[in-house]
């Protein structure tokens, strides 16, 4: 890897935001207010990690990232639309996201809902777009689109949010925070690898290490995550912080605590790496990506 991990994500957080410009209709399209309300949670300043990783996995197999961008920016439609979401008051009722007001404090909750009905369509309205499909053999377009379906729906990351307000007061086992933490987070991450190595062309082997990798990677994120909830500096972190435990979440550090919860994530990152062993040094994004995961404080 020529670069650093820093230098790679600035990169490819550009790439994948011009291209998000050019699909996004601007804030004088009508509806205006909707168009304004889509671009204020897009650009709100995100890491783009779920775009980087679909980026890194058709970089490993294909050796290139010629026309894997349109696919980068749907990954972020429906990861944007999920926060919009998930920071409404009927879910999370959070009023910061990233350092700045969430989507239904700005705008109300009838927009917010619609601003992110909005960019889950849009997401799929990208991946059908033909300058996404005019590069590649239509298989691999129609497995990509399903991959990201299946992680999107009720048997993916709206499952996990299901189970995440379910919970909330409840008593939880290990069993139902991991249930919770695979669709709800997992589930994107996962196909956010394997939809970039399947749209390069990757065989049956390849796809596993991939997905065994974004399981890991995205169990750790979410557990890391948990702990910034109780442990991160709000400045840094942008939002409230000890939500979870007023709420009655289930996450590990509620369950084991923050030392076990850290021991957890360093054994997934582990995992992580271990998954991808055979993919050599083509895949030493991904290995910096796992550390980056451990470390992260924002």
């Amino acid at each position: 890897m020529a670069q650093s991990l820093p230098e790679y994500m600035a990169d490819n957080r550009g790439f994948v935001d011009e291209t998000l410009d050019r699909f996004v209709p601007g804030a004088d399209h009508e509806p205006r207010l909707l168009h304004e309300a889509m671009r204020y949670s897009l650009f709100a300043g995100g890491k783009r990690l779920r775009p980087i990783l679909a980026i890194a996995s058709f970089e490993i197999v294909s050796g290139s990232n010629y026309g894997v961008m349109p696919l980068a920016a749907a990954l972020e439609c429906v990861h944007t639309y999920s926060l919009i979401h998930d920071d409404l008051p009927a879910m999370d009722d959070d009023d910061l996201r990233r350092g700045k007001l969430t989507s239904h404090k700005k705008y109300g909750e009838a927009v917010a809902i619609l601003a992110g009905d909005a960019l889950i369509t849009l997401a799929f309205e990208i991946l059908s777009s033909p300058e996404f499909t005019r590069n590649f053999p239509h298989s691999r377009v129609l497995a990509v689109i399903r991959d990201i379906a299946l992680a999107s729906g009720s048997r993916g990351l709206i499952a996990g949010q299901v189970w995440d307000m379910w919970f909330e007061g409840r008593v939880a086992d290990e069993e139902a925070v991991n249930r919770i933490i695979l669709n709800k987070t997992g589930a994107l991450i996962r196909a956010s690898l394997t939809s970039g190595a399947r749209l390069a062309g990757a065989d049956l082997a390849q796809l596993k290490f991939f997905s065994i990798f974004g399981e890991k990677l995205g169990m750790a994120f979410q557990i890391r995550d948990d702990l910034l909830d109780l442990e991160g500096d709000p400045e840094r972190l942008g939002k409230n912080v000890r939500k979870d435990g007023k709420r009655g979440k289930a996450t590990h550090p509620s369950l084991f605590g923050a030392d076990q919860a850290r021991n957890m994530i360093n054994n997934l990152l582990s995992d992580a790496a271990h998954a991808i062993e055979p993919l050599g040094e083509r895949a030493d994004t991904l290995r910096l990506i796992t550390e980056y995961i451990g470390q992260r404080m924002t």
